[in-house]
């Protein structure tokens, strides 16, 4: 049996509800049609849209399948009558659907693979807010959370994806003519959902998300058909950073060139080398990355001991279209020697244009002085020159006192030795001179005709050149290995600091300040302190500081009892107390931080340190900022949502008591006397009635407010659960409830008010819902008094239990105009106000038991 060759996934993607998916599919199912194409509809979804429907006109539709569930007959997609049918093209609408029970899959886009699986070619549609990976995205845009996603996967297997787009303001013209929802409901969508703003974000989503895969098509278009030449179908800049001071401004010359193009992309990239000691500082290359993800770029560290090959590598891994390189800082002499990674970079580029940009700092010293070893003490120092310089002649003196050895040999290795000994103990210019030295004495003493300068033989010549020589290469790498040993030491040193400083900055009640401490400790110094501004011009804050203990204080951590000069922290604090203090010491974090050092004046590495240190505290209070910041936002859309919750509750269930009265008030208005008086007393009744129930809703939605706004202060005092009972039954129909509330129980510290109206919400709910009769019991237990509300309705699933207490949530059953969904709300806020609990449990033999827990003491002063 042949293998049956897979279907053709095509996917229509838009925006938001209305841009015209659907109508596109049709329109090209149709065309299709006219061409001879076997084409049917397997699901089509109209909404009601005229224009939508007349599209459907001459199309075969394959009939739905039909379900019952919960009393409501559903329709739904019949994929075994697709499959049967076979046609050559099925559309199928919303592939984010969830399906009705009974079918063969849970989602519609599970039915889709099968029929794409028989070689069907399917059609379909899917909203931008539904793919699975940007449903938090969609739901902090709007607010609302689609219960109903596909996997990313799904859609990006599609062989097609054309995108439906329609600007904001066009989407909300058709929304007003009505031709996408009903009439009735299109102001609140305008207000709400289908705002400018969510729909200028939803469609930046979508062009993004369609870019991206447009760009996943051409990658792989490239990598089948063995394309390794870059392709610049988006302007991507490659930005080589060094870490040196001229990296800012090639990152800004990079994002200049990246904006130039709609969808340009900018890339920095650093090579870290294999030894890990020949880096730029930490927070230089931190200060770079933030600028890089300020200019909207992307940063990419990559170990290469072949920097200008890594750069060509990642270049042509991203399709990148240029390469932006600075003009060298290495000397004349250097770039004779080797031709730098700027040449090998142009070089090797091929198709791909390197960029080089001047900088203040290109060209660097003619001669580069070896860097010292600030490891050295003076003392050592010191040691090193007097070896160098009375090493040599008291060599001399010694291998002149020992006439019978084959002298000149012997001196050259002795004065080599004396060489290499040197350098281990000062370094290389030490070195040099004694290896200076030791061939001058060696030529003069022992190489004939001894006391001249002259030399008979060539081959001593040579033994002496070969001395120098080789003593000069040895030191310098006897050197060279001491200052990358040092240099070694001191990074482990920097990066055991900043993992404490790290450590300490992500817990803690004062991150920023433990990782000041962490530093301050560190490099043994009295105070630092964070300080920030607002502004260039305004003053310095301090944000978070750290201090060295007193002499004889006791720290955080001391043993009880000990004596004060035990604690940890105050041996190193009388120390600091005796040391010099050399004044402040500034250390310029960003133009908005930072930090103040106090005591000795730290050295440049010490420095470098503390920048980096410096720039974990700012990341710790953006971090703080942010979080502050988005309470503020959660709440507020919170809020946002309670008072669109709100509006939707005035607009719908306020209006029919608000009618009935009037129509009632309207009736005896207009007719009077000649309205019986039967009539007329049912009519008076029946807007008393309603504005109860109009008084019941305002009341729910002021108590709601209340809450909401935490102004609810319970006014506590002593109280008999016999006597608060009855008050709360006070609105319920006689004989729909049984109380069982013994009188010996004892008092319970509430606000009565509070407590009566939950117990009246409580009740009331239990009433409407689970139907008379109704038992209300109490009892002790403990120290708290328990109060049952027990129905023997039809009780609510253990998943709805705490959708319940949520305000202007109902159950599914629960019909329009009897409430606003809050008084079970309201119950649980007045409850928790007095300390206690309200929750939900099963009535043994079907129905819901409310439990009420009050403590005997009020919970709380």
């Amino acid at each position: 049996m042949d293998d049956v060759r897979r279907g053709r996934l095509r996917v229509y993607l838009g925006a938001a509800p209305g841009v015209g998916k659907t109508y596109a599919m049709l329109d090209e199912a149709r065309r299709r049609v006219e061409r001879g194409t076997d084409v049917v509809v397997a699901l089509v979804e109209t909404h009601g849209r005229a224009g939508t429907a007349a599209l459907l006109d001459g199309l075969e539709v394959v009939p739905r399948r039909t379900v019952e569930h919960r009393g409501t007959t559903l329709t739904d997609l019949d994929v075994d009558a697709v499959l049967a049918r076979h046609p050559e093209i099925a559309l199928v609408d919303e592939l984010a659907h969830t399906n009705a029970p009974g079918g063969r899959h849970a989602k519609r886009w599970e039915d889709v693979e099968d029929l794409l699986a028989a070689g069907i070619d399917v059609v379909t549609t899917v909203n931008v807010q539904h793919l699975e990976s940007l449903n938090d995205v969609a739901r902090a845009i709007t607010g609302v959370r689609q219960q109903e996603t596909v996997p990313d996967a799904v859609v990006r297997r599609a062989d097609q994806i054309e995108l439906v787009d329609m600007s904001p303001e066009a989407l909300r013209r058709r929304l007003a003519h009505g031709n996408v929802y009903a009439a009735e409901t299109v102001d609140a969508a305008l207000t709400q959902y289908f705002r400018v703003g969510n729909l200028t974000a939803l469609r930046e989503l979508a062009l993004l998300w369609t870019a991206d895969r447009v760009d996943d098509a051409l990658e792989a278009y490239r990598t089948a058909h063995g394309i390794s030449d870059p392709w610049p179908a988006r302007e991507r800049v490659v930005v080589a950073v060094t870490g040196g001071p001229e990296t800012e401004t090639l990152l800004r010359r990079g994002a200049r060139i990246a904006a130039q193009s709609a969808g340009g992309q900018l890339l920095a990239v650093h090579v870290l080398r294999g030894d890990g000691l020949r880096g730029a500082p930490p927070d230089a290359l931190a200060r770079q990355r933030l600028l890089v993800e300020q200019l909207g770029g992307t940063w990419h560290t990559v170990v290469a001991d072949d920097v200008a090959g890594a750069v060509l590598e990642v270049a042509r891994g991203v399709n990148a279209s240029r390469i932006v390189l600075g003009v060298t800082r290495r000397s004349r002499l250097a770039q004779a020697l080797s031709p730098g990674v700027g040449t090998e970079v142009i070089r090797d580029a091929g198709d791909i244009d390197v960029l080089v940009v001047t900088h203040p700092h290109a060209g660097g010293r003619r001669f580069r002085r070896p860097p010292r070893r600030g490891t050295l003490t003076a003392r050592r120092r010191l040691l090193g020159w007097g070896l160098a310089l009375a090493g040599p002649p008291a060599l001399a003196l010694v291998l002149d006192a020992a006439t019978t050895w084959d002298t000149l040999s012997i001196a050259l290795m002795l004065f080599l030795a004396l060489t290499v000994g040197v350098a281990l103990v000062a370094g290389l210019v030490p070195a040099l001179v004694a290896a200076a030295l030791g061939g001058a004495l060696s030529n003069v003493l022992f190489a004939p005709p001894v006391g001249t300068w002259s030399i008979t033989e060539p081959r001593n010549a040579l033994a002496i050149v070969v001395l120098v020589a080789v003593a000069i290469g040895v030191s310098a790498v006897v050197d060279l290995a001491a200052r990358r040993t040092a240099e070694a030491a001191r990074a482990r040193a920097e990066a055991d600091t900043l993992a404490a400083t790290a450590a300490a900055s992500l817990g803690g009640e004062d991150p920023a300040g433990a990782a000041l401490e962490a530093l301050r400790e560190a490099l043994r110094l009295r105070h630092v302190v964070a300080q920030r501004r607002a502004a260039p011009a305004a003053p310095w804050v301090d944000v978070a500081t750290a201090h060295a203990p007193a002499a004889g204080a006791a720290t955080p951590g001391a043993t009880p009892g000990a004596a004060p000069d035990a604690a940890p922290g105050a041996a190193l604090g009388a120390v600091l107390d005796d040391a010099p203090d050399d004044g402040p010491t500034e250390v310029p974090v960003t133009d908005a931080l930072r930090l103040v050092l106090t005591g000795r004046t730290p050295p440049p590495h010490e420095v470098r340190l503390a920048r980096a240190v410096g720039l974990q505290v700012e990341a710790v209070l953006e971090r703080d900022a942010l979080r502050v910041e988005a309470g503020t936002a959660r709440a507020e859309r919170e809020r946002g949502a309670m008072r669109t919750a709100l509006l939707a509750a005035v607009s719908h269930d306020l209006r029919t008591p608000l009618a009935a009265i009037k129509a009632s008030v309207s009736a005896l208005r207009s007719l009077g006397d000649a309205i019986p008086a039967d009539e007329r007393t049912a009519l008076l009744g029946d807007a008393e009635h309603n504005a109860d129930r109009l008084q019941h809703l305002v009341d729910d939605l002021l108590d709601m407010s209340r809450l909401d706004a935490g102004v609810v202060v319970p006014r506590r005092a002593p109280v008999a659960l016999d006597e608060v009972v009855p008050a709360a039954l006070a609105g319920v129909p006689e004989g729909a409830v049984d109380v069982d509330v013994p009188e010996d129980l004892p008092l319970v510290t509430v606000d009565a008010a509070l407590l009566e109206r939950a117990l009246a919400n409580v009740v009331e709910n239990a009433v409407r819902y689970g139907g008379p009769p109704v038992r209300v019991s109490a009892g002790q237990v403990d120290d708290v008094v328990v109060v049952r509300v027990v129905d023997h309705g039809p009780g609510v699933p253990d998943d709805r239990k705490a959708a319940m207490f949520t305000a202007f949530q109902r159950l599914d059953d629960a019909p329009r105009g009897h409430g606003l969904g809050l008084g079970l709300a309201v119950a649980r806020g007045f409850v928790e106000a007095d300390g206690g609990t309200l929750d939900a449990e099963d009535t043994p033999g079907g129905g819901l038991t409310m439990v009420l827990t009050i403590p005997l003491d009020g919970g709380g002063a």
